[in-house]
């Protein structure tokens, strides 16, 4: 008997094991779709400003409802969506990952179903089963779009209370049409959330779902700074809804949930956006030459707008994964079999994905 089991563990959390890519000490880490590029002297300078100056005010709790970030960020989403929001239409929280956890405590629960389409994010199902929300997927076509007929049937059979699309999606890289997610939109009873947590990187003339906000008073679209703004230790993720959304989440959420230093620091990244935005058109421009490389190597691509690309179809992945990790390079194991995802790093970095999987060509394909 281990010692977990002597204590009163609920039944349905034993044998579970905490989410987690693998932190690894390896030259290339390509798995956790990080940005590459760090702060800026001039970023990292203001960053420790800010710190030290709400470092005077530590005894004190932080402002319990971020309002002067939450004004930041809609002023960012308003530019980036092209539709107007208000403070009161923003919520914040430490990551997407809280943000979407607060959704599934004001909107699921026991009794209520949350439902996606597979393959999706794997955190979704553990959102659901933290609160006690019955998890239902349906599937995605073979090239990873919704089926619409499937929606259709899975919404009619099960009437969820929340629905998560993620566009783009992860981990295939796939984005959503907005005649796509007015669909489900129409076809839900409950809350339709769209996870944009990569939505920075989404290609040319695919548009966020933030312009379907308004008159859709069920739309959330989630979004985090920790991808395109490369602040993933800052841990900020956000929302944008309807005030009553955003008043819905407010009661659920934990007392001063975000710290005075996180909100000091989303606030200088988001000063600073079109900075720390300026690699998004380079990590665009790798992963759309990661995808013809890819596909250049007898290998199925999945079309990305994200910054990651999904590959496969292979003999056996998890080889696959582990000869490229014996040659320094950490890739994520994840998606459908036969398939793994590599995030888009440095040119370097690229070169030393391409150079190892070139070395190992003959154990991949199917």
């Amino acid at each position: 008997m281990s010692p977990l089991d002597q204590l009163p563990l609920r039944d349905d959390l034993r044998g579970e094991t905490p989410y987690g890519a693998p932190q690894l000490d390896v030259p290339v880490q390509l798995n956790v779709n990080e940005n590459p590029y760090p702060p800026s002297d001039a970023v990292v300078a203001d960053v420790a400003a800010a710190v030290a100056d709400v470092a005077r005010s530590l005894n004190r709790y932080p402002d319990r409802d971020a309002l002067g970030l939450r004004a930041d960020l809609a002023a960012y989403l308003s530019r980036d969506g092209g539709v107007p929001l208000t403070v009161d239409q923003v919520w914040a929280a430490n990551g997407s990952n809280e943000v979407m956890l607060q959704l599934l405590q004001a909107f699921g629960g026991p009794g209520r179903t949350a439902v996606s389409f597979a393959p999706t994010y794997s955190m979704y199902p553990e959102y659901a089963r933290d609160t006690f929300t019955t998890w239902v997927t349906g599937r995605r076509t073979e090239d990873f779009r919704l089926d619409p007929d499937e929606m259709r049937e899975v919404l009619a059979q099960h009437r969820p209370s929340v629905v998560l699309l993620a566009s783009p999606n992860n981990p295939t890289g796939t984005a959503l049409g907005l005649d796509e997610i007015a669909a489900v939109y129409e076809s839900a009873p409950g809350v339709v959330v769209v996870d944009e947590a990569y939505g920075e990187f989404r290609r040319a003339g695919t548009p966020s779902a933030l312009q379907l906000l308004p008159s859709r008073p069920r739309l959330v679209v989630t979004r985090t700074m920790s991808k395109a703004f490369a602040l993933a230790g800052g841990r900020l993720g956000y929302l944008a809804a309807s005030a009553d959304v955003v008043d819905a989440v407010r009661i659920v959420r934990l007392p001063y949930h975000l710290s005075a230093t996180t909100q000091a620091v989303a606030r200088v990244a988001l000063a600073h956006a079109d900075e720390l935005l300026g690699a998004v058109d380079e990590l665009r421009a790798e992963r759309d030459r990661t995808v013809e490389w890819l596909r250049g190597q007898g290998l199925r691509a999945a079309a990305s707008d994200a910054n990651f690309v999904l590959f496969g179809e292979l003999r056996d992945r998890h080889a696959v994964w582990q000869r490229l990790l014996d040659r320094g390079v950490l890739i994520r194991e994840t998606g459908p079999d036969g398939w793994l995802r590599v995030s888009i790093g440095t040119p370097a970095e690229m070169a030393a994905f391409r150079a190892a999987l070139i070395d190992i060509a003959p154990e991949v394909r199917r």
